[in-house]
């Protein structure tokens, strides 16, 4: 199984950043290979709720994101899978006096592994830092 991990600082309050994230109508403002929201349920971003989602032309297809986990201010984890891996997503959020710490980790397995798989999983490891 394949792992990605990556934090960021970034100014403001825990309750904002939180706001923002778990807004899919706001992503493609912020969020590089999101498309549109195909559909959201009633309960987003609650525990049993589902988003599926479409990237543009090129990225990574439709996305199925269900949620089962969730606890307000602290974050949330997915079962996420799109046409070439599985896997489980989750986000943190720990505040600090002037910043909030947001942590996005992914555990993943490739559906199909070809002679490339390996050359991408490592280049995935150089950009995210991520574990072997």
């Amino acid at each position: 199984m394949g792992r990605a991990k990556a934090s960021i600082s970034v100014p403001g309050r825990a309750a904002d950043a939180e706001a923002l994230w778990y807004d899919p109508h706001r992503w493609q403002a912020w969020i590089d290979g999101f498309g549109h929201v195909v559909s959201l349920s009633d309960g987003w971003p609650n525990r049993g709720a589902e988003l599926v989602w479409e990237s543009p032309p090129g990225g990574r297809g439709r996305v199925t994101e269900r949620v089962v986990a969730y606890e307000m201010r602290t974050g949330q984890t997915l079962e996420v899978e799109d046409a070439t891996l599985t896997g489980t997503q989750k986000v943190a959020f720990e505040p600090g006096p002037d910043a909030v710490e947001i942590t996005l980790s992914l555990e993943y397995r490739i559906k199909e592994r070809t002679a490339l798989t390996p050359v991408v999983e490592n280049m995935r490891r150089v950009i995210f830092r991520a574990e072997p």
